[in-house]
């Protein structure tokens, strides 16, 4: 088991290196440019005013953007989970189906290392590795918070948004962790799940805007991610819901692996039956 966490993660070094280092980088640069933002706040809110709310709704209550929270998830946390949820969508349906299109899958399993070990050692490493990259990431903020005068937000603050985000990645990294073993294909699952990341994403915000949307809102994982606004209190409902319905997702997919009939390669199809021909016995 150690021998697979060793290799999985070893194969997520150049994500977590790219993508955290990059958010980290990224979020060091934007603390600093707060101070700008709140010293000339009246003219940034002003602007903000003049644009239409379909375009904001978004980013937060962009309006008030010289306070902490809203500026970090405005400029940060908003837009982050979007693009790392990829990240999760496509690591996530790759750990078992990718190996298994691959035709290496059958490889790692005839060495002598049970099902259920082998699931775990993989599913372990992408959860060090998709820790690794917020870690990063909260890194790069915490190292820059010295550079505003302003700020005002101790590591515990800046920390709160990180697990709502982690939550929100690992239901999405599951979820395409199991139906990538329900599917047919890893290249379904991770189409069908990235519909629900977009489509979740804009039912989310549109529901603020028409009110008749937030019934279907309520089904999108994006309405129970805080962001920027768990730095002012933290929803550990919500977090616990996006944990747990993670959990049924690893489960389900741990079922699924146990009795699945493994391919040698290559993607599967849908198991339907043929009609027979007349002439056919």
């Amino acid at each position: 088991m150690k021998a697979v966490f060793r290799y999985t993660l070893s194969g997520f070094r150049w994500a977590v290196i790219g993508w955290g280092l990059g958010l980290g980088l990224l979020g060091a640069y934007l603390i600093p440019f707060y101070d700008t933002i709140f010293e000339q706040r009246a003219q940034w809110e002003e602007l903000l005013r003049a644009y239409p709310r379909e375009l904001l709704v978004f980013f937060g209550e962009v309006q008030d953007i010289a306070d902490p929270p809203t500026y970090l998830h405005a400029e940060f946390f908003s837009w982050v989970p979007l693009f790392l949820g990829f990240f999760a969508i496509l690591a996530g349906s790759a750990l078992i189906a990718g190996l298994e299109e691959g035709g290496q899958l059958d490889l790692f399993l005839g060495q002598p290392v049970g099902r259920w070990s082998f699931f775990a050692a993989r599913v372990l490493a992408f959860l060090v590795a998709t820790v690794g990259i917020l870690g990063l990431s909260y890194l790069g903020l915490i190292l820059a918070r010295p550079l505003s005068r302003h700020l005002g937000l101790g590591p515990w603050e800046m920390l709160t948004p990180f697990l709502s985000m982690f939550a929100l990645l690992w239901l999405f990294g599951s979820l395409s962790l199991w139906l990538s073993l329900a599917l047919p294909s890893r290249r379904m699952a991770a189409a069908v799940v990235g519909t629900f990341l977009v489509a979740g994403f804009f039912l989310t915000g549109f529901a603020q805007l028409d009110e008749r949307l937030e019934p279907l809102a309520r089904l999108s994982p994006f309405t129970y991610y805080q962001g920027g606004e768990a730095v002012r209190s933290l929803r550990v409902d919500w977090l616990l819901g996006l944990l747990i319905a993670s959990l049924v997702f690893l489960i389900l997919a741990g079922w699924q692996f146990q009795r699945k009939d493994l391919r040698v390669s290559g993607e599967g199809t849908w198991a339907l039956p043929l009609p027979r021909s007349r002439g056919s016995a």
